[in-house]
């Protein structure tokens, strides 16, 4: 006997209202990630982010993770959201989780194929705002 089921449910969000609120600030976060603006998308890393990449693995450090952004993204890789693939979920006391694909385009290997990966995002609710804490990328 399987303990698995052979549909997935078709996602709704649970709160709407949030679900907007989280898929602009993702629109606010990768715009600046696509123009190279570092300080917008600084101000929406949370302090204590943690960025786990399957083929990067851990990376805990703001600073650095900013500055890769700088010497690795700026100018030479944009991101594209698969559009419809964004689900929300509340997490009381904290904020919101965020799943979805994108695609990402290397501007300096044009004809290198783009697969969507998924990725998981944990949106940490603040006075200041909105800010990303948790960061679980797949490829």
């Amino acid at each position: 006997m399987s303990a698995q089921v052979n549909e997935i449910p078709k996602y709704k969000p649970i709160d709407f209202e949030l679900h907007q609120q989280i898929s602009k600030m993702d629109s606010i976060f990768f715009n600046a990630y696509n123009t190279c603006d570092l300080k917008t998308q600084a101000d929406i890393l949370h302090e204590d982010l943690e960025f786990y990449h399957d083929k990067g693995g851990l990376s805990t450090s703001k600073e650095s993770i900013v500055k890769a952004l700088k010497d690795n993204i700026c100018n030479k890789v944009t991101r594209t959201l698969i559009k419809g693939s964004i689900e929300v979920y509340p997490i009381p006391n904290y904020g919101a989780v965020q799943v979805g694909y994108h695609k990402f385009f290397n501007k300096l290997e044009p004809n290198s194929k783009s697969k969507p990966g998924k990725f998981i995002m944990l949106w940490k609710k603040e006075n200041s705002g909105w800010k990303i804490s948790r960061v679980i990328s797949l490829h």
